[in-house]
């Protein structure tokens, strides 16, 4: 078998990596121990290329592929931009998406202008996030056995990011990651054009506000870095 060249393991490794969100950051942060990235990837390099390869060659290709994951200015400039507000004392219900429910659904939308109050529809079930202050009233609008699920003393974490979030890819995501990475549930997220709302427990909301605000710190301190280069 012909030898396959640094460039190919190199490529192996960028495809592993790219799958790897968690390496990625620890990359991109610059806290990732080169060493034992590499000796992390070897089982799976070495059953791409159906061969052995050197710890040395895999140290060489993830040094010179940790630049691929180095945020790109557009992308900080999204993130730095963002500006995080916190909504407590949310609840939501999910239900079996039928006719009936759907309609239902149309007419608490169009009665209930003046609360906050999201849909989210799947193919078998909705699920409408509004303020706790409404739910019993919400509720009540549907048949006992069209409800699913139904939780209460949760938290929204809103994130109004610059328009250019829609084309950029890699934001929306961003938000998500450090939440889930601190082993902190994601009750719901959504996607509204420019912002991104991500439901939590009310205990949990105070973490995942702090984790979320360094987020946006770090990437205004590496625009100021920039400029000051």
């Amino acid at each position: 078998m012909a030898k396959t060249s640094g460039t190919s393991i190199s490529k192996i490794v960028k495809a592993i990596i790219d799958e790897e969100p968690a390496v990625q950051d620890a990359l991109e942060r610059g806290y990732a121990n080169i060493s034992a990235v590499a000796r992390m990837l070897k089982p799976s390099v070495e059953k791409t290329l159906k061969r052995k390869v050197t710890l040395e060659a895999l140290i060489t290709s993830v040094k010179r592929v940790k630049f691929d994951y180095k945020p790109s200015r557009e992308y900080l400039k999204i993130i730095a931009g963002s500006v995080i507000s916190l909504r407590t004392d949310v609840a939501k219900v999910s239900l079996e998406r039928t006719r009936r429910t759907l309609e239902t659904t149309r007419r608490i939308l169009a009665g209930l202008t003046g609360a906050f109050l999201q849909v989210l529809e799947g193919i078998t079930a909705i699920t409408l996030i509004m303020d706790d202050g409404v739910f019993d009233r919400v509720c009540s609008m549907f048949k006992r056995e069209d409800i699913l699920d139904e939780k209460r003393n949760l938290a929204a974490i809103i994130v109004q990011s610059p328009h250019e979030i829609v084309e950029t890819p890699g934001c929306v995501v961003a938000f998500y990651n450090p939440i889930s990475r601190a082993q902190i549930n994601i009750e719901e997220a959504v996607s509204c054009y420019t912002e991104t709302i991500i439901l939590l427990r009310t205990e949990d909301a105070g973490r995942a506000l702090s984790i979320l605000t360094g987020l946006i710190t770090r990437a205004r301190e590496a625009l100021k870095g920039e400029r000051r280069g």
